[in-house]
């Protein structure tokens, strides 16, 4: 009986020993993002995310995507992705199922804000484009159909008496990249894009080229801003660009960041707080991220926030 009792024992000391040898097995959790085009600040913001959010969150690997704003929100919505950049005028129009959106979003939640967004109309100097009527005419590249920008500038036309037949030729380009060529080459004589400020894409362009910002009038804003409350006036402040001089009204609205409402609320949580821990490694991607707090990801835009975002907004005392 007591060498049955020592065989027992030792078996079962052996059971634990090895069980102890045994490495903890993380279960993997495999996320798509969706960034943004070429030459923009979501693609590098994007690559940073993911570098932080794999490092502090066990068993998390992210995919990246190109995107962009209303792209992501349709592809978060339909489940081809789980994150994905978005700008707040134009999430906030798939919530309600306003075009270019086929139906309403439902899938759609809000992780947080991030930083505003500039939409830019950049002309060459000698095309002699001074404010949004004299389009008319000239030669533009933009993003293409149904992206953020896009619409914007169809919506900019048209309160300004035109369409896209109203000028000389409108190019949609995938990405900034393809569009700062044509206006180097003189294919196009504007560029309208919806990034931040500065811009990569237009510092390029600026440096073989000599271009100024067409600067948003009042009655077009009003306008806007009428149909939808996401957007505002934003000002790019003079010495922005090379050979700016002065400031420069513009239409802006927010970048944020959104999720699949059904992804686990322990993940969203850990999203959030490991993002609010590295706000200096974003803003040392982006600028206008600089200082940005808790309080500020968390503000009301009119998306619902996901449990998991807003347990960790709860938890700080920023909602």
């Amino acid at each position: 009986m007591q060498s049955q009792s020592i065989v027992k024992f030792s078996l079962s000391a052996t059971a634990l020993a090895a069980a102890l040898l045994v490495p903890v097995t993380v279960m993997a959790q495999q996320v798509t993002m969706m960034t943004g085009p070429q030459g923009g600040s979501w693609i590098p913001l994007g690559g940073a995310l993911k570098g932080m959010w794999e490092k502090e969150i066990p068993g998390l690997q992210i995919q990246m995507t190109p995107g962009a704003g209303i792209a992501n929100v349709r592809g978060v919505d339909e489940g081809k992705a789980q994150i994905g950049f978005a700008n707040s005028a134009t999430t906030v129009d798939g919530l309600a199922g306003r075009p270019p959106y086929p139906k309403k979003v439902t899938k759609v939640c809000q992780l947080a804000n991030l930083y505003p967004q500039y939409f830019q109309v950049v002309a060459l100097a000698d095309a002699k484009i001074n404010s949004f009527a004299d389009l008319k005419g000239k030669s533009l590249v933009t993003q293409p159909k149904g992206n953020s920008a896009e619409i914007l500038t169809a919506m900019v036309l048209k309160l300004n008496g035109m369409s896209y037949e109203s000028l000389a030729k409108a190019n949609f380009q995938a990405g900034y990249t393809d569009a700062v060529s044509l206006m180097k080459d003189g294919h196009a004589q504007v560029f309208t894009l919806g990034t931040t400020a500065p811009a990569s894409a237009v510092m390029d362009l600026a440096s073989a080229r000599d271009v100024h910002l067409v600067p948003v009038d009042d009655k077009t804003m009003a306008a806007l801003s009428s149909a939808n409350p996401g957007y505002h006036k934003l000002m790019i402040k003079a010495g922005t660009y090379p050979k700016q001089d002065k400031d420069v009204p513009v239409i802006g609205y927010s970048t944020h960041l959104i999720v699949a409402c059904d992804l686990p609320e322990d993940t969203v949580y850990k999203l959030a707080k490991v993002m609010a821990a590295h706000i200096d490694t974003l803003a040392s991607v982006v600028k206008p991220i600089t200082g940005t707090t808790p309080k500020d990801m968390a503000v009301d835009i009119g998306v619902p926030f996901h449990k998991g975002a807003a347990k960790f907004y709860k938890e700080v005392g920023a909602m």
